[in-house]
Formats: C-alpha cells, sequence, structure tokens
C-alpha cells in the first residue's frame, strides 16, 4: 500500500510541476490574450529596447457572437513582449483598424443592430487602450459600408485612411504588422 501511495504521491508532483509550466500569463493586457512561458527559449525580445509597431488590423471576425481572435492576438502579441522581460513603458503601438475588421470596433447600439447582441470585442478593445494601445478607424472603409463616426466605438480616432496612417508611422519607425 506504501508503494502506491508514493507512486500516487510522484504521479501527482510531476503532473503539478508540468501543470505549473503551462500556465497562462497576461503581464500587459490582464485577462486577454494569455500566452505561456518558455524557459526553453533562446529568441525573445530585448527587454532593453523600445518598441514601435503599427499593426493593420483588416481581419473581420469568423463568428460576429464570438471575440475577433485577431483583436486578441494584439494581447497576446503585448503578453509576450511582457513574458519576454518588455515592459509596457517600452511597448507604442498603434492599431489601424479597416476592411471587416470595422465591424470589431463597433459601438454596442449599432453592434446590436446588426447581430442583435452587445459586442464582444469591446472588453477587449478597453484593455488594449489601458495597457496603451492607441486605436485608429480608417474613414474610407466606414464610409463604405455606409457608417458614421458616430457608430464606432468611442475609445479610437478617426483615420483619413488606413494607407495615410501607415504612410504616417512606417517612415518613423514603426514596424509594420497585418492581423
Amino acid at each position: 500500500m506504501k508503494i502506491i501511495g508514493s507512486i500516487f504521491f510522484l504521479f501527482i508532483c510531476f503532473k503539478t510541476s508540468l501543470f505549473a509550466q503551462h500556465i497562462g500569463l497576461d503581464p500587459i493586457v490582464p485577462g486577454f490574450g494569455m500566452v505561456f512561458q518558455i524557459p526553453e527559449a533562446t529568441e525573445v525580445p530585448d527587454p532593453d529596447q523600445e518598441f514601435k509597431i503599427i499593426i493593420d488590423l483588416v481581419s473581420a471576425a469568423d463568428n460576429p457572437l464570438q471575440v475577433n481572435r485577431m483583436v486578441d492576438n494584439i494581447a497576446r502579441m503585448l503578453n509576450l513582449h511582457g513574458v519576454g522581460g518588455v515592459k509596457k513603458e517600452q511597448l507604442n503601438v498603434k492599431v489601424a483598424v479597416h476592411g471587416g475588421a470595422i465591424y470589431s470596433i463597433l459601438n454596442n447600439a449599432y453592434y446590436q443592430k446588426l447581430y442583435g447582441v452587445d459586442n464582444p470585442n469591446l472588453s477587449t478593445y478597453e484593455a488594449l487602450k489601458q495597457a496603451g494601445v492607441e486605436f485608429s478607424i480608417c474613414g474610407q472603409s466606414l464610409i463604405a459600408r455606409g457608417m458614421e463616426p458616430s457608430d464606432m466605438w468611442q475609445g479610437a480616432e478617426m483615420a483619413l485612411s488606413m494607407l495615410t496612417t501607415l504612410t504616417k508611422y512606417v517612415p518613423q519607425g514603426y514596424m509594420l504588422m497585418r492581423f
């Protein structure tokens, strides 16, 4: 009986140790974009570097009743840098929202009119804004879809276009990522 008890104890310790290594982390955007620490990783962000990133957010949600996984991916990108030792203050992130992604940044009233539910993305956008991310909405994408600036989440600024937003920031040294 002692042998079975010892084996069970060792099994529990081993499983707990494995589980502890794979706990989701969210150091920059709490509650969103969970990532994992990879102790064996040799390719990691430089914790002393300042990062300037502009994200071209164009992807629509697969299902309008669920969070757009590309919006959550922005939180993942920030949290991955945090797990890599980069402080929130070293991340200067801007997001240019256009194309199908416009639907993810609608205010609740307009989203309810289209889909009959509150916008599931707004809490992610709010958390990203709290983490210092700045958002701009492509005015061209908005008008092309018959929408008004008042239909959008109020945490974002209106831009002439995604194209002019990118041509403004990329020459300033911002790394372009497309989600």
